[in-house]
């Protein structure tokens, strides 16, 4: 009998990130408050830690720690690291159930914490990988920091031929979601190119 992997999609959003592995039949669970689960709930947390994922994905909102927010209230850093901290503590509480007292590994298969170039790297440090949209073929910039344990995916950069996402036409990117999703929502999603690659990096 196969064993089923179950990536559990943190913040997932659309679920964009852990498209290809529900594609491949890995089991994906997204959690994401639309949908019901508040992370920073205790009981939420354990709840995740509990089905024993065997990879995490987590894509906290940016909103503030973004260079881009620069209308609005002003940024309350303390108020986006509770979400961050709540994706940290899932991953930190399945990383705990060693396999054994001298286990030189963790559960986790792999984990990685995604956020845009932004404020989020005085508190995490700096990203161990970071990328851009045209490193893997789509036609933009949004540069990205990634935190974690993974395989860095490999990079296929394409010449960019469009400015950042914050000056595109509404319809330019992702228009399959245009009017399902705001430009705020479409913003957030992962680059496809790059979830295939960081897929085909860590299965």
């Amino acid at each position: 009998m196969r064993e089923i992997k179950l990536i559990a999609d943190i913040c997932g959003g659309s679920g964009a990130w852990s498209e290809d592995y529900l594609q491949a039949g890995y089991e994906v669970i997204i959690f994401d408050i639309k949908d019901g689960y508040d992370i920073r709930l205790p009981k939420v947390q354990q709840y995740i830690i509990n089905l024993k994922p065997y990879g995490i994905l987590a894509a906290p909102p940016c909103t503030q720690f973004s260079f881009a927010k620069t209308t609005g209230s002003a940024r309350k850093a303390e108020v986006g690291m509770r979400t961050v901290i709540s994706c940290l503590n899932i991953i930190w509480g399945c990383q705990y159930r060693l396999k054994g007292s001298y286990s030189k590994t963790t559960p986790l298969k792999f984990w990685a914490l995604e956020n845009p170039n932004g404020l989020l790297k005085h508190f995490l440090g700096n990203p161990p990988f970071e990328f851009n949209p045209y490193d893997f073929g789509d036609n933009y910039k949004k540069k990205t920091h990634l935190w974690g344990w993974f395989n860095e995916p490999k990079k296929t950069p394409i010449k960019c031929t469009k400015p950042k996402f914050d000056r595109l036409l509404t319809k330019e990117i992702h228009p399959e979601y245009y009017g399902k999703l705001t430009r705020q929502e479409r913003r957030a999603i992962t680059p496809a190119g790059f979830a295939k690659a960081f897929f085909e990096a860590n299965r």
